[in-house]
């Protein structure tokens, strides 16, 4: 015969079933973060896939490059491409088209440090008449394509006999052409105390003294942001190489991969991919020794005073 549970009997139930908050927060927040790391990680093997799709290209033979063959590996695995791209083309060594980029990517970031930092150290230091004015217009650069100077460029360096040479693609970098990186080691300046600069005159310091003992020894992080990208911009660089270099010897790689399309014959998209993967190998080690540097370089606001 059932017995009916009497109040005092049924309240220890009730309570084990009433609805705790607490623990399905915990629940609401698991699933969330769950949802969150799926559909990060779904972004980024989007965003991976054609790193990942030239890597394993760089290992098939041409004729499962393209067309219908859309798997993302082979089962004719070689290093043939990476041996016809290591033999180079045109006469010319991949070492010397190697060679040509570093050339290149070490003057620039040589130059845009060297430049950028002395031209920042005047705007963010130094009083003199007209600052304001200079540094609006050195700002205004920035709103300027490189596309509308490339005509007058060309004539100039033309005129002066000094196109098929590095001479076009460096110079900028050693006259503070690159309004960025001004802007960047500006800002970093102004945040740094002033009474830095004021003690050091009092011990007798100028300005070449406060620059290298106080302001380069400070400036690091915006200094390896700087060389980062100037290195990596420089590296990939191919619009300036192909306007001002006619010999092949000179080319740095990205005119280097052009070299393996032909228009007329058969291309060895196979070599060129394996190049390719090949040249961005300096910007990855680059990059990943460096890239701790990145955000504190641009984000921080130096000492406090």
């Amino acid at each position: 015969m059932t017995t009916m549970a009497t109040p005092k009997q049924s309240a220890p139930m009730l309570q084990a079933a009433e609805y705790n908050p607490k623990s399905e927060s915990v629940v609401a927040r698991r699933v969330k973060s769950l949802i969150f790391h799926v559909v990060a990680l779904g972004l980024t093997a989007v965003v991976l896939y054609p790193a990942l799709w030239m890597v394993a290209s760089a290992f098939k033979p041409n004729s499962e490059i393209g067309g219908a063959n859309t798997s993302l590996w082979s089962n004719n695995f070689s290093f043939d491409n990476f041996v016809t791209a290591m033999d180079g083309i045109g006469g010319v060594s991949t070492l010397q088209f190697f060679t040509n980029s570093l050339v290149l990517a070490v003057g620039a970031v040589v130059g845009t440090i060297l430049s950028a930092s002395v031209s920042a150290y005047a705007f963010a230091r130094i009083k003199f008449p007209g600052r304001s004015v200079l540094f609006g217009m050195m700002i205004a650069t920035l709103l300027l394509p490189f596309h509308v100077v490339i005509i007058p460029q060309y004539i100039v360096f033309q005129q002066l006999g000094l196109v098929d040479t590095y001479v076009p693609l460096l110079i900028g970098k050693f006259l503070a052409a690159d309004a960025f990186f001004v802007f960047l080691m500006v800002q970093f300046m102004r945040n740094l105390p002033a009474e830095l600069d004021e003690a050091a005159r009092i011990d007798g310091a100028g300005h070449v003294r406060i620059f290298c003992s106080i302001m380069l020894p400070l400036m690091k992080p915006a200094l390896i942001s700087t060389s980062i990208f100037s290195f990596i911009w420089s590296w990939n660089d191919f619009l300036g190489p192909l306007l001002y270099l006619n010999t092949p010897e000179k080319y740095p790689l990205p005119l280097a991969l052009r070299l393996f399309v032909d228009q007329t014959q058969s291309s060895d998209y196979g070599a060129m991919i394996a190049m390719s993967v090949l040249a961005l190998l300096p910007v990855l080690v680059f990059f990943l020794v460096f890239q701790r540097y990145i955000v504190e370089g641009v984000s921080t606001q130096g000492l406090k005073g």
